[in-house]
């Protein structure tokens, strides 16, 4: 029994130190901690709590034996779970131990989160236990696990429109299935809370709807009558029924039913000169209604033919205008603008006015003569026809433009230019040659143009055998030629005509024909009138072989113009006619054909255009791939209006009255007219005061007047200057107007003289024609009975379109005594006439008698007349020294002895008066009247100040004037002859 008790002692130490020994040893950090290898978790933003699945646990299994119940053990540290640590870069999250002993935990947020930002966290975690001891060494780490979590959305926003506003344009009459989409968008995050679920039309009562997508058509057929514009408010709601933060506004226009158009220009354009060029359609565009198109062709013509001939061009003669285009000298022109030295076309009817071309009528009964000599062509030598003609359909008679015949007896047509249905014929019959062969004699054309109504411009090369002939700058060959004998060598003198032919009475030539009705100006010899219109016929000596000559005659100064834009130049192809009234534009893409359309311009070079009215007509060809369905764009019509351009005022000044010395008139220089003429051009046009500081100068003045009226200078060209006698016709026996032609030549004019003056013609510029006008000299062999000559100067532009002022000239021809019948060999011309120290005095009261009135004899009533005129002068005189005493006493006495000086020894004093002229001029007998007083009062006291004695020659003036105006209007002549000093 004794051994069986110390057994079982035995048992219960061994078994207590066995478990003595299972504590020690589990005192030992043996394991690492263990947790899922993924993790997937859920957070709603605006919330920490993350739910995560599987649960965050961490096991060990250095922990304690729990279920060990049998005794009581003390746990320690080792097996528990300390913490949890995350991996990664801006985390928000952190994880905390909830239980160290179960290793419970959980994952939350450090902030809140948003789902806009990020959707999805991803991330790694590990586990660590507390180690061993109390310093928690030899701490174990599990293994790195991946954790996955979503942020949850919350519906935070609402829809928002991607446009502020829509617009669309709808056809009336039209059901349409889709009108525009409005679209809206919305920031949250899920797709349940971003997607819009809804759209609707807050506005009542319109005939529109809306769908789900956004989309919006009529729900009936939309009228223009009844509703231009519709304004539809539109809101969304997503699908967490937030309605949009604000709606948005839809406007919807209505347009009439779409017709293929030209739209968007103005019907009216108006040019104002010298502006350049204008864009005629700058906004237009062609409707197409949306028919798909292949091709697009449209012609755009600018009407001028109401123009001048056919079209604005320089209205200056047609002979000035050949000089300007080059042509050479030797032109000679038959149809010039009436004037002195022109006259034979003054009984034609004309255009009746001068802002275009000088046009003249032929109705079938007018006709002119060319005066003798103005035309020496040769037929043997080339000459040029150039005419510009208008002729329409007419009798089948021949209508004759110019022709050169017989002035008596033969009726033969030696040369003529004349009209034959519809064809320009030329008929040359040569002059009388050793060979009496056959020769070309007559040149038929057939032209369209010659029966058109409208304005041409010919001119015929003649180079026997050939003849060549331009149209409108376009060559054309004869498609006839008919031969004849030369003429038969005769004495008879030839008469040159213009819109008929002249031949005698008897009709010997069956080519012609007689007129019944005999008209004034001998008309009755005239046969085969023309009817139509004729300008600018001309005959120069010799070819006119240039074509830029002949272009630069017929090219227009006014016409479209197009600028192609580079992106545009190769899809549209452009096309003029040659006076580029008109073009052409072909291309398939509509927009560059818009933009093409968009540059074509009108232009007009010249510096005072014709104004009116110029007509557009725009004709458009379309061709589209449907062409049964093709769309037709109708004409479109417009007009150019040319303003009236600011007229320039030609002012002509400079001296206008002067004498000269009998010698001067008579020498080999003779006398310069004018001397110190000058020639201003100004334009005067309205301007608006735009600044302040006009206005408050114009204040200063007048606060209510406003000056809008300005006038400036301006330069331009001259055609014309023309100097005329005024009075009595000129005397080629004894006097003339002489101008230096190499200065003439010098500046390209010509001068023509008659009895009546001389005209001086060609384009050039104001101031060579000043510079010309200045060497114009007057010359008189015989002044003896000449005293005065008077003068008008007017000059001209375009051919009298207009027209300076008349300036005057009076000349007055100063007559010295003859030295031998003086009775003192001394006595010389008084200083104050004498022209060459005092050219400037103004002469004009001074006009001497007529020869019939200067006898040396007077009669009874003129020595009543020069008592009467002495008398008056003396008591002039008088009255002038008594007012000087009255004003200066302390120098009465001194006037007195004055006085006596003034006695007149008349005893051998002869005055002539002319009673039926009037003195006009005061001012020369002032200036004299006051050199005699300087003369007597030379002696006076220099304290009297120039304003007194202003003041006193006022007053002296005064009374004498008054109560002897009636003397005064006489004019004197001094006879010194007997006059002694």
């Amino acid at each position: 029994m004794r051994f069986r008790g110390n057994t079982q002692f035995a048992s219960a130490v061994g078994l207590v130190l066995g478990l003595l020994c299972a504590v020690e040893a589990a005192k030992v950090n043996k394991h690492k901690p263990w947790i899922e290898t993924t993790y997937h978790g859920i957070v709603t933003e605006n919330d920490d709590k993350v739910l995560l699945d599987p649960p965050l646990i961490a096991l060990d299994k250095d922990a304690p034996l729990r279920y060990a119940e049998s005794f009581e053990v003390t746990l320690t540290k080792e097996g528990e779970i300390c913490g949890f640590r995350i991996h990664g870069q801006n985390v928000p999250f952190e994880a905390v131990v909830l239980d160290k002993s179960t290793g419970e935990g959980v994952i939350r947020a450090k902030d809140k989160l948003d789902c806009e930002l990020q959707k999805e966290h991803t991330f790694t975690i590990q586990a660590y236990d507390c180690g061993e001891g109390p310093d928690g060494a030899n701490m174990k780490k599990s293994h790195k696990a991946t954790v996955h979590i979503q942020v949850n959305d919350i519906n935070e926003y609402s829809p928002v429109f991607k446009e502020k506003s829509y617009k669309a344009t709808v056809i009336e009459g039209k059901k349409y299935d889709s009108i525009l989409k409005v679209e809206a968008v919305d920031a949250d995050c899920s797709f349940q809370f971003s997607q819009i679920c809804n759209y609707e039309i807050v506005t009542p009562d319109v005939p529109f709807t809306i769908d789900k997508d956004g989309f919006i058509k009529n729900t009936e057929k939309l009228s223009y009558g009844k509703e231009h514009m519709y304004k539809l408010t539109v809101t969304a709601y997503d699908c967490g029924k937030n309605r949009a933060s604000e709606d948005v506004l839809v406007k919807i226009s209505v347009k009439p039913t779409c017709k293929p158009s030209w739209q968007g220009f103005n019907k009216r354009i108006e040019y104002e000169p010298g502006t350049g060029s204008l864009a005629l359609f700058p906004s237009m565009h062609l409707e197409t209604c949306d028919e798909p198109i292949t091709s697009i062709r449209a012609n755009i013509e600018l009407e001028t033919n109401h123009i001048g001939k056919g079209c604005d061009r320089d209205t200056y003669s047609e002979k000035s205008l050949h000089k300007l285009c080059g042509a050479s000298s030797g032109t000679v022109e038959l149809l010039p603008t009436p004037s002195s030295s022109a006259n034979w076309t003054v009984g034609l009817p004309t255009d009746n006015g001068h802002d275009s071309d000088q046009v003249f009528e032929f109705n079938g009964t007018q006709a002119i003569k060319v005066p003798d000599g103005m035309v020496s062509t040769s037929l043997k030598e080339p000459f040029t026809i150039s005419v510009w003609m208008r002729h329409g359909p007419g009798a089948h008679e021949k209508e004759t433009i110019l022709c050169n015949s017989d002035k008596t007896e033969m009726n033969r047509h030696h040369y003529s230019l004349y009209v034959h249905n519809c064809r320009l014929i030329l008929l040359l019959r040569q002059d009388p040659s050793e060979a009496e062969n056959y020769k070309p004699a007559e040149f038929h054309w057939k032209l369209d143009q010659a029966c058109d109504k409208e304005w041409h411009h010919y001119v015929l090369n003649v180079e026997l055998p050939t003849v060549s002939l331009f149209v409108d700058g376009t060559t054309f060959e004869p498609f006839l030629v008919t031969e004849d004998y030369p003429l038969h060598s005769s004495k008879i003198e030839t008469q040159l005509t213009i819109g008929a032919c002249w031949q005698d009475n008897s009709g010997h030539d069956n080519d012609t024909e007689s007129v019944s009705e005999p008209t004034s100006g001998g008309n009755a010899r005239m046969a085969q009138f023309f009817r139509g219109n004729l300008a600018g016929l001309m005959i120069r000596s010799g070819k006119l072989e240039n074509k830029k000559v002949i272009d630069c005659l017929y090219t227009c100064k006014e016409g479209l113009d197009v600028q192609l834009p580079e992106e545009v130049a190769s899809a549209v192809k452009v096309e003029f006619n040659p006076n580029q009234s008109s073009l052409t534009v072909e291309g398939d893409d509509i927009d560059a054909f818009d933009k093409v359309m968009q540059h074509i311009s009108y232009l007009n070079s010249r510096q005072f255009p014709t104004p009116g009215i110029r007509h557009l007509r725009i004709s458009t060809t379309v061709k589209c791939f449907n062409e049964e369905s093709c769309v037709t764009v109708p004409d479109a019509e417009g007009y150019v209006m040319v303003l009236q351009p600011e007229e320039p005022k030609i002012s002509l000044s400079g001296i206008d009255h002067f004498a000269r010395s009998a010698a001067e008139f008579e020498s080999q220089e003779g006398v310069t007219l004018f001397p110190e003429l000058r020639i201003v051009s100004t334009i005067t046009r309205e301007v608006e005061a735009d600044t302040e500081s006009e206005a408050t100068e114009g204040a200063d003045d007048d606060p209510t007047v406003q000056e809008t009226v300005v006038s400036e200078e301006i330069m331009h060209n001259l055609d014309t200057c023309e100097v005329t006698v005024v009075g009595d016709e000129l005397d080629g026996e004894h006097e003339g107007l002489e101008v230096d032609m190499s200065q003439l030549q010098q500046h390209s004019l010509e001068m023509s003289s008659s009895n009546l003056g001389l005209v001086i013609t060609g384009v050039n510029t104001m101031a060579n024609y000043e510079q010309v006008l200045h060497l114009i000299r007057y010359k008189n062999w015989h002044t003896e009975a000449l005293f005065d000559r008077k003068f008008k100067l007017v000059c001209s532009e375009l051919n009298g379109r207009y027209i300076s002022n008349d300036f005057k000239v009076e000349v007055n021809v100063i007559h010295t005594a003859n030295p031998v019948e003086h009775a003192n060999n001394a006595m010389v011309q008084p200083n104050f006439i004498n022209p060459v120290h005092h050219a400037s005095v103004d002469l004009s009261g001074h006009n001497l008698v007529n020869a019939h009135q200067a006898s040396v004899v007077p009669s009874a009533a003129t020595i009543v007349i020069v008592v009467c005129v002495s008398f008056l002068v003396f008591m002039i005189i008088l009255g002038v020294f008594r007012i000087r005493a009255a004003h200066q006493s302390t120098m009465s006495d001194q006037e007195n002895g004055k006085e006596n000086e003034m006695d007149w020894d008349d005893s051998a004093l002869t005055i002539t008066v002319n009673p039926m002229e009037t003195y006009e001029d005061q001012h020369s007998s002032e200036e004299e009247e006051e050199e005699e007083e300087e003369s007597e009062d030379g002696e006076e006291e220099d304290d009297i100040t120039s304003a007194e004695s202003e003041s006193s020659e006022d007053e002296e003036g005064a009374e004498p004037e008054d109560k002897q105006g009636a003397s005064r209007q006489q004019q004197l002549e001094w006879d010194d002859s007997t006059l002694t000093y």
